[in-house]
């Protein structure tokens, strides 16, 4: 079979010949419809061979996190599904077993790292290939109908605003504001989430002008450049109370300087990007009663929220299409910044 692989550190991923994988005990391979790409693999495949050695995931190693397809072969002993499901695929997998697992959050497993348990495509060969291996059926949920190409992202770039959000919901009550840093494959998502689970002022913000419109046109209500004038901008346009949370995309340096100037008393600051940035905590380091959250990802349960908000038409993904022959052209889209949503490649 073909599958899109990363073979050399530093070096594009290669579509590559691969044998066709059999399903174990207990095991299930999926047909798969649709792959999404993602900036976590960009991320992965810009580390040094030092860095990425710190990280141990073998090469070669097959792409893909975001997974949907039809099961085309159990492993003996595998229940729960049958033969011609369309299932997705609960990408953060944990040890089944563990308090947090039972709570079907497996995002927060205390036993996967110790395990050797990893996600597909971030340590196991993934999604972007004709075939893939899920170790265990309880890892599947069924799409209901749901386009496989227009859903696909919706296992992380859906899922992950969606448990971020969760978590500061008590704050996003009447007359409260939120603020969206990043309007990219996660960030036009949160938006959505934002305008459809909470009654709060929206507010985008982005480097971009082209994703500052794209921001309004999927909920925002209003969209301003993160620059050192953002703070400033958002006062003028809500007036000079405390925003209640900001969601960072992005995460990096200058952009928790636009963060730390957006907030004070009981502010959620949630750091969802996939960086890593310095700041003072403590009752005097930070506005009183406000938090720094890091959430990772999101559980089965919160899964299969978004996929009903998918089916019931309030949350959709803007997405690109491309063949598998073609991943490659879209990895590099990602990297560069072409792309206005999430890049989904169709085997």
């Amino acid at each position: 079979m073909k599958a899109l692989q990363y073979v050399t550190i530093g070096q594009p991923p290669e579509v590559r010949e691969v044998p066709t994988p059999q399903p174990g005990p207990g095991a299930v391979r999926l047909r798969v419809t649709a792959a999404g790409a993602c900036h976590s693999d960009s991320f992965v495949m810009g580390l040094s061979d030092q860095e990425y050695a710190d990280f141990g995931y073998p090469l070669p190693m097959t792409l893909g996190h975001e997974a949907v397809g039809v099961v085309d072969a159990l492993g003996e002993g595998a229940l729960g599904v049958e033969i011609g499901d369309a299932v997705a695929v609960y990408g953060p997998q944990g040890c089944g077993r563990c308090h947090s697992c039972a709570q079907g959050a497996e995002n927060y497993c205390s036993h996967a790292a110790a395990l050797g348990i990893v996600p597909p495509g971030l340590g196991r060969d993934g999604a972007m290939a004709e075939y893939m291996i899920v170790p265990d059926p309880r890892l599947l949920l069924p799409l209901g109908g749901l386009d496989p190409s227009a859903t696909v992202s919706l296992t992380d770039a859906g899922l992950t605003p969606y448990h971020a959000i969760k978590g500061s919901l008590e704050l996003l009550v009447p007359g409260s504001v939120a603020v969206v840093i990043g309007v990219g494959g996660l960030g036009h998502v949160a938006v959505q989430l934002l305008r459809t689970l909470t009654s709060a002022t929206v507010i985008a913000l982005d480097i971009s002008a082209s994703k500052l419109d794209f921001a309004r046109e999927v909920g925002a209500h209003h969209a301003f450049l993160s620059d050192d004038q953002a703070a400033a901008r958002v006062a003028e346009a809500v007036g000079p109370g405390t925003v209640a949370a900001v969601f960072d995309f992005v995460t990096n340096e200058p952009v928790l300087q636009i963060v730390r100037s957006l907030s004070g008393p009981r502010t959620d600051l949630v750091l969802v990007g996939a960086g890593a940035v310095q700041t003072t905590v403590g009752l005097l380091g930070q506005p009183f009663g406000s938090r720094i959250r890091a959430p990772y990802w999101g559980s089965r349960p919160e899964l299969m929220e978004v996929l009903e908000l998918a089916r019931t038409g309030q949350l959709a993904v803007e997405i690109e299409r491309f063949t598998l022959d073609q991943a490659p052209e879209a990895y590099r889209k990602l990297h560069d910044g072409e792309l206005r949503g999430r890049a989904v490649v169709v085997p």
